[in-house]
Formats: structure tokens, C-alpha cells, sequence
């Protein structure tokens, strides 16, 4: 193959793969269970696709070659608003326009040379699946854990639908739609995921140990989860008849307690709730009547004071209802302390900012002068800890923790029961899960509402609940036309027989997601969620491959459910923490080469882009060149990049190459489609080692070419086979710990197979020993399978050929352990020499032996300081050394030295 088709040879291996299901074996009695996050069906690919499928693909393959039993399945998160929005446009069913992505992509999937498990393929709109979640709510429900309350929850008036924080950007707008997002109060399912708090903050520790998650993936789960211990501090409210009630505030900086300035309430607060007839602004920033406000500055001063007993007599702190303070953290309310919170400083900048702030924290060894300041002459909140300023009367001096400990004990000893002055608690920041949405296109709630019987589930032998199909007249309207499908709505209660009606929220599409995993391990039990066997078998997850953009709440939802099932006993047996993934590679972003117009930052098209000819981009009928830098792709920015072109024009298993080599995977991935002819030169050299007449691997037998015999005497390899061995040994090594050890670095098993490759080629194949050269590409080509599984099987059934022995695929080999005992690389390693040709000024002088690289050395792409020096002090030993270099030249230790392929050649210039 002069040129290499790879395209052609994609498209026939992709066949045979389908054809021979032998091609991927799972015999073996060690399971490994490789998830990627599965895809919402969009229709196309796009590169975050690829790099997760890639990755995981990569592993898969590795493993499966290594012994294990493999599943490596995925399928379709086909619920949703995108999938509901863009049916509604084309005026289609969203059942039909999500078939028909699947179908689209399913295929695209199969032309990256991917080993999926399709015969385990689900998805989530489909009724077997859904069936299995409803049965899910059910159980999460009989337990009491699914339940309904009121919730002031964001409201996208466009999609008309309920929103988290997450899906509303920093000016109040829906992610989606762009429109301002109103406050409402709605009746809402939640699940109780509170209930497993202390076991969802506990189990992050065993993630964290040996690296088996990311640690910022540990840390922005803490935070969301967000236990911390503080104290709950009582107030005094006088209201406008002068009448006294008692509230609580939670606070874990109990020693700031002498610079309260303000009380801020939740919205749902019951003073706040009481105060809203008499403030139309209040009504405003609870109903979403307009836009709220945005931030921590948004808030509406109630009618109220307050005081804090035993720090002040007076009722003289104004109390504000304020969105920022959640209606579960601690009481719904919180001590506004300027001096010492960020978002309390920038509120009272809003609402007071000619009124001083009190300073009572004040940074070790430093003495304020000011103790009172504006709230403009404080450059920031200090937030640290320090020592109580003279204002903090007989807590002054001391440091925080002795402080905040002491105020809290001083307080809890006064007042009588229920109010007392003070209590040490324990607060988390974790809020239950908001479930339900007000959308056809998602898992319907199995529950009938019965106004004698209240909220009934419905019957387990009347699942699935199925979606009704709509019909034209519904097709393209806004808003849930499930309420208007009378005969699907209105039903017997299955309790009383008498009239009710059917929920017509559905679920959250994180539901769906965060079971999945379980129902790949036994996807076509009709009966069950899973089966208990193949849940022990199978469960759970060894490794879960995904962008870190779900570090919180897919994750989250994940661990809850899995742990509510374990608890369940439907996953029993458990020896390791109740996690559902043991693993988690969380990979970084694809970055487009994006260009924009100088002058007015329009983001521009590659059309509109002419390369100079020194190589600056101009903008098209201008002098202007485009300001260029790399960012997220997307549709707006015109950087996105088409898969599917990219690998019929370079072939799946180069553009695999490249996805792995250009970037570790947490790292941003900088997609730069030029660099992609590097893996195919790489692929051509490989190519030339394999069809090298000397080659024939298959011929030889496996038993004898998979390493050196135990007997060998190694020193009787000739240098050069001594070099390719050891570098062949390492090599395997390295590449074996990378995947095994260090999924991060699979960019390094790239160039660690370029290396070998490059050294194999850089031998003469004709002097090698034909059983080394053997042994090292017999390595190479099991090595380079998962990255190039095509173009490799490629190589290999040719080899076979040529050597007119059965054919058998390049997976249903081993991989590799080693090529030599410890011994025989001990003793290669101690005294093995290796031919070096001396010159001086580029003239040849005369050859010596020197010691062989290490094979860390012959790894680097550049000798270390150490080689060199270790290089010259044998050369400076011998006989033509002394001669050519201390006498023919004055040798001084200043000259610059050279030192090429490991040591072949060494050039001294003076």
C-alpha cells in the first residue's frame, strides 16, 4: 500500500466487526465495566463526542486485550426540552424527529471504528426504559423519598417550563430561550436526596483516595453538598404594632456577631411572606411580575427591626427580603455583616451606601486605624480569619476560632427553652431534588390524583405509563398538552374506582440519567430494573468517561439513586464504598480556531478568511487581520468542526490518533485539523515495518515471538538488537502503566508507540536479529490496536496472509506483558554497549563503544545533561580520545557537544 486508503479500510473493518461478533471475545472471568456518558440525540457529532467516545473506546479495547470482560455499552438521553423545541418547529412528534437523530448518529458512531455493545443499547424515551423509571419513582415514593410541595422555582415564560440555577445566566435570563425567568410558587415532585446527605459527603473520601475521581470534581461536590457547622443564633423582631416574635439566623462566623448591620430573609420567610399585601416591590420580586433583579444587591426592606439579645438593647437592624438567601439554609435567614462577606458588602452598598460599617475582625499584628468606615473606602470584604477588634467589647484580642466558640457557649447559657440566646448546629447547603417539569417530552409521572384518595400510584402491572401520541392539532404549541388530552388524563382512581386524573408533569431528565448505568448491565428484563445476578456481576461502574460540565448534578443524582438502590438490596454485595462509578475521567473541552473582526468582534466565517502569504489571517476585502483565538465551539462562533468530513477525509483511526496525542485528556483539546497528516505519516511508517520481508509475525507463532526465552543469553545481541529490545521493553512498560495507572496521559502511549516505531525503523531490519525485530513489532502492532483497531487489523490479516496461516482478528491476541525477564533487562541494562561514531567539527575521528541508553533516556526526545556527560567520560578514557580530543584539540569541558539517536553519533565543536 504505497497510499494508504483509509477511508476504504475503515468502512471494511466496520463490516467485519458487524459480521464477526468473535472480533471482541469476553470470555474471561474478570469484568470491566467501561461507561462514556451517553448522548442526547442532537443528529449529528460533534468533536466532545468523539473525544469522550475515543477515550473510552481506547480503554475498552485495552482491556479486553488484557483479560477482562468487557462492557462497553451506550444509548440515547432522548428526552427533553431541545428534542421537545425543535419537533415543535418542524411541527413533528418528538418521538419521530428523536428516532431519526438516533438513527443518524448511531451510524456516525460506527464510523469512528468504535467497539459499542449495541446489543445493549437503550433509550430513555423508549417505554421498555421509561417503564423501569416509573418503577424507579414508585419505589422512591412507597418510601416516602418522592413527594410534593409548593416551591418558588424559576419560570421560563417561553418554554413554560421550570428552570434550575444552573439554566438561568447572570441577567436572569433562561439558557434557552432568553427569556427574563419569573419567580412562582408551583406544586412540585421532589426527591428527598437530603435523606442520604451524610452518606453522599462521606463516600467522597474513598473517590478521592488513589485519584479514582478528579479532585475538583471531589471539591465541587463538597461544595454543592455543603455541610458546614455553625451556630444558630436567635432574633428579636418587633413589628409595626410593637408586638416581639423570636427567629432564628444561621451563621458559621459567629465571632463577626458585633458587625451585624442588617437581617436578610428568604422570600419564602413568613415575615416576608406576611409583608407582601403592603409591598407591590416584594410582589414583584416573589411572583416574577417583571424581571427580578439580578445578583445579591436584589432585595425589598421589610417593615420590621431587629436586634440580636445580649449584643444590643436596641431593635435598630433593619430586616430586607432578599433572593440570595436560600429558603432552606438554616431558618431562611442570615446576619448581614458587610465588613466580613463579600456579597453582604455589596448588598449594603446597594441599600446603604452612605451608612459606616463596623470593623471587628482585623488581620493578625495589624491595628486598624478606622474602626468605622463608609462602605465605598472598604476595597473588599475580609473575609479571613483574624483577632476581634475593641469593638467586640470582652472579646476583643482574641482570635477568631477561640472567639466565635466562646460568643456561642456565652449565648447558649442565656434564654430559657424553646428560645434560647444561641445553639451549636449543623447546616448543609444540599436542597432535595426538584423532579417534576411542565413538558410533554419526558418520563410521565405515575401517579393518579384523586380528590377523596389524594396522590395514588398507579398499579405496577399497569406500567408503563406511555407517553399519547400527539396529534396534528397539538403539534407545534407551546406549554404541556398532555392537560389537554382529556382521555388520556382523566382515569378511575385505582384506588376508589371513582373519577381522577393522571399527573401531567414528567420527570426531570437527570432521572433518567442517573439510572442508566444499571439498565446497560441488563437491558432486556421486562421484569425487573435489573436483575439481581447481572447487577453483582456487572455493577458497578469500573470507569466513567465525560466532560467535567456535569461534575455536579448528574453526578450527584447518580450517587443518590445508586445508593437509595443499594439500600433497596437490589445491588447487593457491595465490598467497595456505594458508588456507582469507581472510576471517573472527567475529559476537557474541544477548543475551535475561532477568528473575529478587530473593530467590531463579529465572529467570522472561515469564508471570510484569506491566509497572507505571511500566514496572518486577513479579513476578505479589507487590510484588516482577524483577531484569532481559540474557544469553545460552537454555531455563533463559526469554529465548529463536522466529524463526519474529517474522518472520511482523514480516516477514523488518524483522527483517533490525533484526538489522543494532541492534548492530555483533562486538558482543553485545541483542534487543529492540519496536524492530522503527522498520525498518517506515523501510520505509513508502521506500514513499511510490518510488510518488511523480515517481518512475519503470524508465520513465527505467537508462543515464540511474544518474548525473549528465559535461556537467551542476551549478550550475545549485537547492540542493535540489544537497543530495540530494551526500548521495545520499556516501552510496553509505559504504555501498560499509562492505561492501567495514569488514563490522563494517553497522549504519552502515543508518543511512546512513535518512539518505538521511529526506533524499530531506525535499526536496519536486515541486521536484526529476526526474532527481536519480530518480537518488537509483534508489540508494537497489539499496541497500537486500540488507538488504530482498523488500519491495525489491516496489518495484521495482510502478515497473515503473506505467511498463509489462518486469520484471526488482532483483539482476540494478548496484550503484551513484557519481552524479557527482570533479569535479562538487569543485565543488558548493567553492561550492554553500544557502537558511537566520534566526530569533531562534523568530521569523523574515530568509533568507540559507549554504555546503551537507559530506557527512560531513549524515551526523551533530547538527551539529558546527565548522557552526555556520562558519554564523554567514557570517550575521554580511550586511546582515541586522549588523541583527538586533549591532544589534536584542546579539550577544556566548554565545548559544545552533540549527541544524536542515543549516542550513535557524539560531534564535539571547538
Amino acid at each position: 500500500m504505497s497510499h494508504v486508503p483509509f477511508h476504504d479500510i475503515d468502512k471494511k473493518w466496520q463490516l467485519r466487526w458487524t459480521e464477526d461478533a468473535s472480533a471482541h471475545p469476553s470470555t474471561a472471568a474478570q469484568k470491566s465495566y467501561v461507561l462514556p456518558m451517553f448522548a442526547y440525540p442532537s443528529g449529528s457529532l460533534h468533536m466532545g463526542h468523539v473525544r469522550v467516545y475515543t477515550i473510552s473506546d481506547v480503554i475498552a479495547r485495552f482491556r479486553r486485550m488484557s483479560g477482562f470482560d468487557v462492557l462497553h455499552p451506550t444509548g440515547w438521553d432522548a428526552f427533553g426540552l431541545p428534542a421537545e423545541n425543535a419537533a415543535i418547529e418542524r411541527g413533528l412528534d418528538p418521538a419521530v424527529w428523536t428516532a431519526e437523530n438516533i438513527s443518524k448518529m448511531k451510524e456516525q458512531l460506527k464510523t469512528m471504528n468504535t467497539s459499542f455493545d449495541w446489543h445493549a443499547e437503550i433509550s430513555t424515551c423508549d417505554p421498555s426504559f421509561y417503564r423501569h423509571t416509573q418503577r424507579l419513582f414508585l419505589m422512591l415514593f412507597n418510601r416516602g423519598l418522592a413527594y410534593q410541595a409548593n416551591a418558588l422555582v424559576n419560570w421560563d415564560p417561553v418554554d413554560q417550563t421550570v428552570l434550575a440555577n444552573e439554566q438561568v445566566d447572570s441577567n436572569g435570563r433562561s439558557w434557552r430561550s432568553g427569556a427574563i425567568v419569573q419567580q412562582i410558587n408551583l406544586r412540585q415532585w421532589f426527591f428527598r436526596i437530603t435523606a442520604f446527605q451524610e452518606a453522599l459527603l462521606k463516600d467522597l473520601d474513598f473517590l478521592s483516595k488513589g485519584g479514582r475521581w478528579p479532585e475538583r470534581v471531589i471539591s465541587q461536590q463538597k461544595n454543592w453538598i455543603g455541610k458546614s457547622s455553625g451556630a444558630r443564633i436567635r432574633i428579636d423582631v418587633k413589628h409595626a404594632d410593637d408586638t416581639i416574635s423570636h427567629h432564628y439566623v444561621f451563621t458559621t462566623r459567629a465571632d463577626t456577631i458585633f458587625g451585624v448591620k442588617y437581617v436578610a430573609l428568604s422570600l419564602n420567610h413568613e415575615l416576608s411572606q406576611a409583608s407582601k399585601t403592603g409591598l407591590p416591590a416584594l410582589q414583584v420580586l416573589t411572583e416574577g411580575d417583571t424581571s427580578k433583579e439580578s445578583g445579591s444587591k436584589a432585595g425589598v426592606e421589610l417593615p420590621y427591626k431587629a436586634r440580636i439579645p445580649s449584643v444590643s438593647a436596641e431593635y435598630n437592624l433593619p430586616v430586607f427580603a432578599a433572593p440570595y438567601v436560600l429558603d432552606g439554609y438554616g431558618d431562611g435567614a442570615v446576619m448581614g455583616v458587610p465588613a466580613h462577606d463579600t456579597r453582604d458588602l455589596e448588598f449594603w452598598r446597594q441599600h446603604r451606601p452612605t451608612e459606616e460599617i463596623p470593623l471587628v475582625i482585623q488581620p493578625l499584628g495589624y491595628t486598624a486605624k478606622r474602626l468605622y468606615v463608609a462602605p465605598d473606602e472598604v476595597p473588599e470584604a475580609f473575609t479571613e480569619p483574624g483577632t476581634l477588634t475593641e469593638l467586640c467589647g470582652k472579646y476583643a484580642g482574641l482570635d477568631s476560632t477561640t472567639a466565635a466558640r466562646q460568643v456561642v457557649e456565652d449565648l447558649s447559657s442565656q434564654g430559657e427553652d424553646p428560645h434560647k440566646h444561641a445553639a451549636l448546629v449543623e447546616n448543609w447547603r444540599l436542597r432535595d431534588w426538584l423532579v417534576s417539569r411542565q413538558r410533554y417530552w419526558g418520563t410521565p409521572i405515575p401517579i393518579i390524583h384523586c380528590k377523596d384518595c389524594g396522590a395514588v400510584p398507579v398499579p405496577e402491572q399497569d406500567l408503563p405509563v406511555e407517553l399519547p401520541v400527539l396529534d396534528a392539532s397539538m403539534k407545534g404549541q407551546r406549554g404541556n398538552p398532555l392537560e389537554k388530552i382529556e382521555d388520556w388524563v382523566n382515569v378511575p382512581c385505582p384506588t376508589c374506582g371513582g373519577p381522577a386524573k393522571r399527573e401531567t408533569d414528567t420527570m426531570d431528565t437527570f432521572v433518567d440519567s442517573s439510572w442508566y448505568y444499571g439498565r446497560f448491565v441488563d437491558p432486556h428484563n421486562t421484569e425487573e430494573l435489573f436483575s439481581k445476578g447481572s447487577a453483582v456481576k456487572l455493577l458497578p461502574v469500573d470507569t466513567y468517561i465525560g466532560g467535567v460540565e456535569h461534575a455536579i448534578l448528574h453526578l450527584l443524582y447518580a450517587r443518590f439513586i445508586y445508593k437509595f438502590l443499594c439500600s433497596e438490596g437490589l445491588i447487593p454485595g457491595q465490598e467497595r464504598a456505594i458508588e456507582p462509578f469507581q472510576q471517573l475521567i472527567a475529559q476537557g473541552m474541544v477548543h475551535g480556531k475561532t477568528f473575529s473582526d478587530p473593530n467590531s468582534g463579529r465572529f467570522l466565517r472561515p469564508h471570510e478568511i484569506t491566509e497572507s502569504d505571511s500566514g496572518r489571517p486577513m479579513i476578505n476585502g479589507t487590510e484588516d487581520v482577524a483577531n484569532v483565538t481559540w474557544e469553545k465551539m460552537s454555531k455563533s462562533k463559526h469554529n465548529g468542526v463536522d466529524p463526519s468530513i474529517c474522518i472520511r477525509k482523514y480516516g477514523a483511526d488518524a483522527t483517533r490518533a490525533h484526538i489522543l496525542f494532541t492534548a492530555p485528556v483533562s486538558e482543553i483539546l485545541q483542534w487543529d485539523e492540519e496536524k492530522i497528516v503527522g498520525m498518517q505519516r506515523w501510520f505509513h511508517r508502521l506500514e513499511k515495518l510490518v510488510h518488511h520481508p523480515s517481518i512475519l509475525l503470524s508465520a513465527l507463532g505467537s508462543n515464540s515471538i511474544e518474548r525473549l526465552d528465559p535461556a537467551d543469553d542476551v549478550q550475545a545481541l549485537s547492540s542493535e538488537d540489544a537497543s530495540v529490545v530494551l526500548l521495545t521493553h520499556a516501552t510496553v512498560q509505559s504504555v501498560t502503566n499509562t492505561f492501567t495507572s495514569d488514563i490522563y496521559s494517553l497522549n504519552t502511549v502515543i508518543s511512546d508507540l512513535i518512539k518505538l516505531t521511529n526506533g524499530i525503523s531506525g535499526a536496519t531490519l536486515e541486521g536484526l536479529n529476526q526474532r527481536v525485530a519480530n518480537i518488537a513489532v509483534y508489540a508494537l502492532m497489539r499496541m497500537t490496536a486500540p488507538i488504530a483497531p482498523a488500519f491495525i487489523e489491516e496489518l495484521w490479516e495482510q502478515n497473515c496472509l503473506r505467511g498463509d496461516v489462518p486469520h484471526k482478528s488482532i483483539f482476540s491476541l494478548t496484550w503484551p506483558a513484557s519481552v524479557m525477564t527482570s533479569a535479562q533487562e538487569e543485565e543488558l541494562k548493567g553492561s550492554g554497549t553500544m557502537p558511537c561514531t566520534v566526530q569533531i567539527n562534523g568530521r569523523k575521528r574515530f568509533t568507540t563503544q559507549i554504555p546503551r541508553p537507559s530506557p527512560q533516556e531513549s524515551k526523551r526526545t533530547k538527551p539529558s545533561k546527565a548522557r552526555i556527560t556520562a558519554v564523554m567520560d567514557t570517550v575521554l578514557k580511550t586511546e582515541d580520545g586522549q588523541h583527538w580530543l586533549r591532544h589534536k584539540n584542546n579539550w577544556t569541558g566548554e565545548q559544545r557537544v552533540i549527541l544524536v539517536a542515543g549516542g550513535k553519533i557524539l560531534n564535539v565543536v571547538f
